[in-house]
């Protein structure tokens, strides 16, 4: 039964989001062990990713409902599930590995688990994110929006988080992961930021503090100095928004694998270098996380728009302004859905996926 209940649990996770594939070595097996116990793995099988009181999942269940309850409380307190708290009521629901699970061990990440998540990306989970669009989409650092564009609020990292009632602010998984495994790049840590449930979810778990809008602010202006890459969830009102660096984020780093990122990442903008302006000081080179600059024989920068995701962080740093950024046609826009779950809705779909739980399509 043990190897059996985590063979399902993996195919599960599978359907969502980026998905999470089963592996030669096993490695997959080995971090679902680490974190789930069977009772746990079984519970997961029968959860939607629709929130449900902890009543409604004992009656489809037919088991005791404060048993379930107590079941379910645990299990989002590990990051298995995400869970929504209003007054004495809470709901769950089932997480993705990615935006999910993996970013809900942030207070539990210790060496070995680091290990195994990095193990698992070199083997399958980069591989398997260059093949599909992800799930956040890149926009442009503020400093780099030329001050004539009409820039739609869920392009403007500022604006995003203005339009927030709370804020909260966490340190980023993917750096303190690298950083256990001592390959962190030195960036700043408290890059993350949760909006709403999700913010409360992370306060509530003790893995991110609230934050006022001006404080939000500061922190967004040293990840732009930091050269992070801002990337919000792939939403018009998104519920985090994300600070990235092409050395440790997981997503990035699967990014630069793939030999032409624009296909797979949403973007609206590129880079564009004035040849008559560039002194070819190479500070874009280092600016840039994807690899998408390079130097002329003439000694002036090169942007191959095959790897620009539109980001602005060599814009920014150019003294003598040879770089801008421009918006893309608008045949070329990709436009976000409207809600989060349209985003994993449509992920599922181009994945041959679906995000009822097999179990429940099994008839089980």
């Amino acid at each position: 039964m043990s190897e059996d209940i985590f063979r399902q649990l993996q195919e599960q996770l599978d359907q969502y989001s980026i998905g999470f594939p089963a592996t030669e070595s096993g490695v997959e097996l080995k971090i679902l062990k680490r974190l789930f116990t069977e009772e746990e793995a079984e519970m997961y099988l029968f959860m939607s990713m629709m929130l449900e009181t902890p009543d409604s999942v004992a009656g489809r269940l037919k088991q005791d409902p404060a048993q379930v309850a107590e079941r379910l409380d645990e299990m989002a307190e590990k990051g298995l599930l995400f869970r929504v708290r209003k007054g004495d009521e809470a709901k769950y629901g089932a997480a993705p590995f990615v935006v999910g699970i993996y970013e809900f061990q942030l207070k539990t990440m210790d060496t070995a688990l680091a290990r195994l998540f990095d193990d698992f990306f070199e083997e399958a989970f980069s591989e398997q994110t260059s093949r599909q669009v992800v799930p956040m989409r890149t926009i442009p650092v503020n400093k780099s929006i030329g001050v004539s564009w009409n820039v739609t609020q869920y392009e403007d990292a500022r604006e995003i988080i203005k339009s927030k009632d709370r804020l909260a602010v966490a340190d980023c998984i993917c750096r303190t992961q690298q950083g256990l495994l001592e390959n962190s790049c030195g960036k700043p840590l408290e890059v993350c930021f949760l909006a709403g449930s999700h913010g409360a979810y992370y306060v509530d778990k003790g893995m991110g503090r609230w934050v006022e809008e001006e404080e939000a602010l500061e922190i967004l202006d040293k990840c732009e100095e930091a050269g992070l890459v801002p990337q919000p969830f792939n939403a018009i009102n998104p519920g985090g928004l994300c600070n990235c660096c092409g050395d440790c984020c997981g997503m990035l780093r699967a990014l630069k694998k793939h030999p032409r990122p624009v296909e797979i990442v949403v973007t609206n903008h590129y880079a564009v270098v004035d040849e008559d302006l560039c002194v070819g000081c190479e500070v874009c080179l280092d600016r840039c996380q994807m690899d998408a600059i390079t130097m002329g024989d003439d000694g002036t920068a090169l942007v191959d728009l095959d790897r620009c995701i539109g980001c602005g962080l060599c814009v920014t740093t150019c003294d003598v302004e040879a770089m801008t950024l421009e918006p893309k046609s608008s045949e070329d826009r990709r436009d976000p859905p409207a809600k989060a779950q349209l985003t994993l809705m449509e992920m599922a779909q181009k994945r041959g996926k679906s995000l009822i739980p097999l179990a429940v399509m099994k008839g089980a």
